[in-house]
């Protein structure tokens, strides 16, 4: 398969079928779940990190971390106490899944060598450098474009993980 056929093909693929570990830490695939799972209440509906660790499998203080971050970065509100929880600071229509993976892992992980040279630019291109950056635009274009509300909806209609 060349690059061009491998690009059309996750191109259309629904972004979550795509392998995201190759791509994304563990911190940022739960946080994409978990984002995902709080999509699927209603706008505003409080929700624990106990109960999303527990539907979604997660480490509960791994996720308190991953909670924390999501929130500083302006993605989530939180309320203390015991009837407190988390939901989503936006509409989820106006969340795109590169928001998240932004929050989480930052551009490092979007702007870095695929074969891990400090030194590969434009200028300074490695062997994989054109190729990779013709997938990864492909690829990072699509979770531009993707609203957390559209993956909610296509994981309900499929009963994946939904809430």
């Amino acid at each position: 398969m060349t690059s061009v056929e491998a690009i059309i093909v996750i191109s259309h693929l629904p972004i979550y079928e795509v392998i995201m570990s190759v791509f994304f830490s563990r911190q940022c695939e739960y946080a994409l779940q978990s984002v995902i799972y709080l999509a699927q209440k209603k706008q505003g509906e409080m929700t624990t990190i106990k109960e999303i660790s527990s539907h979604l499998h997660i480490p509960f203080h791994f996720l308190g971390k991953i909670f924390q971050k999501l929130s500083h970065k302006g993605m989530l509100h939180s309320m203390k106490g015991v009837s407190g929880g988390f939901w989503l600071a936006k509409p989820a229509s106006s969340i795109v899944l590169f928001d998240i993976i932004e929050a989480i892992d930052g551009r490092g992980s979007i702007d870095s060598c695929v074969m891990g040279y400090e030194k590969c630019s434009t200028t300074e291109p490695c062997p994989m450098h054109e190729t990779w950056k013709a997938t990864k635009d492909v690829f990072f274009g699509q979770l531009m474009k993707k609203s957390i509300l559209e993956v909610s909806k296509d994981m309900k209609k499929s009963g994946y993980l939904a809430a």
